[in-house]
């Protein structure tokens, strides 16, 4: 099942039941409030509410074009276990350049980002899966032009990276790569995990690790640094199992630490701590 898929079919099905709670507090780090599910808006309150209550103590919400990285900038005032990215996300990146406005909306993401608890510029990076052609010329230069707003502004760098993992690493080894760079919803394989341990890179694992066509994931995760870490859920996208195909929200990342520790054979509490503490690293405080 490809992700339109299963984002159609979430639309369709409730929300799953809570977690058992986690003994050491961790946060989501890659979140989408805006996005409904089917209909039905996200209430930003009760979803952070929501996520508190099984010991997710606080997210990134991520912007993917201008709209939702506005949002992303009144959230962060709204609720402060909130931090934010902005970015135009790497297949909208050609259709604002098929209407001349792709310069315009990066000149507005980086005027967004100045904002104190904007953290990071994503997310950005690039996809072969979706788009193709001339789009891809596009992609590239949104990717670079990100990196550079991210240098400039020394913001973390979220990385989306679609069947492209050779050329992400290429494009951040010629541009020279931001202090902090974050492999969001990790989708790459060992040796990319051993790339990003050389090169310090945070690896940010879904719940996607957790399906049962995902050896790459597990493999990759074995060998990952334990201090380059992360988790995130993607929401409302990439629910774990056993809830996949269900909308997904920042309250499910205990599945996904669950299986974290228990494919590491480290204790639950311990990977916690160490999950929190690359994410303060990552993207600083969010007191």
């Amino acid at each position: 099942m490809d992700d339109e898929q299963e984002r159609g079919n979430s639309r369709q099905k409730a929300y799953p039941p809570a977690p058992e709670p986690l003994p050491v507090p961790v946060m989501d780090n890659h979140t989408h409030l805006d996005f409904p599910d089917g209909q039905a808006p996200v209430a930003v309150k009760a979803a952070l509410d929501a996520a508190a209550a099984v010991g997710v103590q606080g997210a990134v919400q991520v912007g993917c074009d201008l709209e939702s990285s506005r949002f992303t900038v009144k959230a962060v005032d709204m609720d402060r276990r909130l931090l934010g990215a902005v970015a135009l996300h790497p297949n909208d990146a050609p259709r604002y350049a098929a209407r001349g406005q792709l310069e315009e909306a990066l000149a507005e993401i980086e005027r967004l980002a100045a904002h104190p608890r904007v953290r990071a510029i994503g997310e950005t990076g690039l996809d072969f899966f979706r788009t193709e052609g001339e789009g891809l010329a596009h992609q590239r230069h949104s990717f670079r032009r990100h990196i550079d707003i991210a240098k400039r502004l020394d913001l973390t760098l979220q990385i989306h990276d679609r069947d492209a993992h050779d050329d992400v690493v290429q494009v951040l080894r010629e541009e020279g790569a931001p202090g902090r760079v974050v492999f969001h919803c990790f989708s790459g394989d060992e040796e990319l995990a051993k790339i990003c341990n050389r090169e310090g890179w945070w690896m940010s694992f879904a719940g996607t690790l957790t399906f049962r066509n995902a050896s790459n994931l597990r493999a990759a995760l074995a060998v990952a640094d334990p201090g380059l870490v992360l988790v995130e859920t993607d929401a409302p996208f990439l629910t774990p199992h056993p809830h996949r195909g269900r909308p997904n929200a920042s309250y499910m990342v205990p599945y996904t630490v669950r299986a974290m520790a228990e494919l590491t054979g480290t204790d639950l509490a311990e990977l916690c701590a160490a999950i929190s503490a690359n994410t303060v690293r990552a993207y600083g405080s969010w007191d």
